[in-house]
């Protein structure tokens, strides 16, 4: 069995630029990630776009599903920015309960950072284990983890405040 990680960017993908003093986009540290982390299960990386969470319109949000429809694996891990992590998700879930056969039979888990990988202290690796696990565990549909923790899509909310993800875990 294969898992697909469909790459969104968000802050699981910034890097520092020094020279600008932000945090930017340049290429996807999933590569290196799975490289380093000597993951046994077959992962195919797909690079489906690289934006904040903040920017990510409803088009951003159908190529996602889209994404997910055409994949031949039923595993699937989406790497994204936490802000409207669970706005696409919604997408994905309604879609999926819609009965959208392509999705019929997908594990679709969605996960992120709130520190970049590439900055000391980040969830990033945490989190991205954490998704692949879930993925390979849960039942078909569509779900967020973050922070430990595995939510159904339709349970969850950011809570800002706290810098976590809470609601009703499985």
């Amino acid at each position: 069995m294969t898992l697909r990680i469909i790459i969104t960017g968000g802050t699981f993908d910034k890097q520092y630029d020094a020279i600008r003093g932000q945090l930017t986009f340049k290429d996807s540290h999933l590569p290196d990630i799975i490289e380093r982390v000597r993951c046994s299960l077959p992962i195919e990386l797909e690079s489906n776009q690289m934006v904040d969470s903040l920017d990510m319109l409803d088009e951003n949000r159908q190529r996602v599903l889209a994404a997910c429809c055409k994949a031949s694996e039923e595993l699937i891990v989406v790497t994204h920015g936490t802000d409207t992590m669970a706005e696409t998700a919604a997408v994905l879930g309604q879609a999926f309960s819609a009965g959208e056969a392509a999705l019929s039979n997908k594990r679709i888990v969605l996960t992120g950072a709130m520190v970049p990988y590439s900055v000391s202290g980040s969830d990033a690796l945490f989190n991205l284990g954490g998704a692949v696990m879930a993925a390979q565990l849960v039942g078909a549909g569509v779900y967020i983890v973050m922070n430990g923790r595995c939510f159904p899509w339709n349970k969850i909310r950011k809570n800002r405040a706290l810098g976590v993800f809470e609601g009703e875990a499985l």
